[in-house]
């Protein structure tokens, strides 16, 4: 599927990009927070600033890893390994929060960016799904089909569960 290779090095390109504005909009805060030295609730203002730089550069290396990941995938043009796929999954996740929390403190530009990263990190997990688990089993009904007797958990099937009396 040739459609898939130009939505992952999409996707790809705009998460490098995002981590490197992640970088640069925390080290910003962190100057800002050490320059007016003012203390929040008795918190050292230092400690402060080197929290917002410390947390700006692990959220833009976890952006940048799965620009990374998006960037293998798209190019080997293969699905993306179990990790590989938590990874993205969880950077989708964390777009959709951000997204909500963008819409309110930012305004609807923003959100329709966050959105549109999430978008592409979605299309590109669906474009790259696993595929070939299903075709190996037989038909319905056949005992190794997904809805099959050997599919039904709780051990051997019995007579109906009827309710009880109160």
């Amino acid at each position: 599927m040739a459609h898939r290779r130009p939505v992952a090095l999409t996707a790809a390109a705009v998460l490098a990009a995002e981590a490197a504005g992640a970088g640069w909009l925390h080290w910003v805060l962190g100057l800002m927070v050490d320059r007016q030295d003012m203390s929040l609730a008795g918190l050292d203002p230092r400690l402060m600033a080197v929290s917002t730089w410390i947390g700006g550069a692990v959220f833009g290396a976890y952006l940048l890893l799965c620009a990374c990941l998006l960037l293998r995938t798209g190019l080997a043009d293969r699905p993306p390994a179990r990790f590989a796929r938590a990874m993205l999954a969880g950077a989708a996740v964390v777009h959709g929060v951000v997204g909500a929390l963008t819409v309110g403190l930012v305004g609807w530009a923003a959100f329709a960016a966050v959105m549109l990263v999430l978008g592409l990190l979605v299309l590109t997990l669906v474009a790259y799904a696993p595929r070939g688990r299903t075709a190996e089993r037989g038909a319905p009904g056949e005992p190794d089909a997904p809805g099959g007797p050997a599919a039904a958990p709780g051990g051997p099937a019995g007579p109906p569960l009827r309710p009880t009396a109160p």
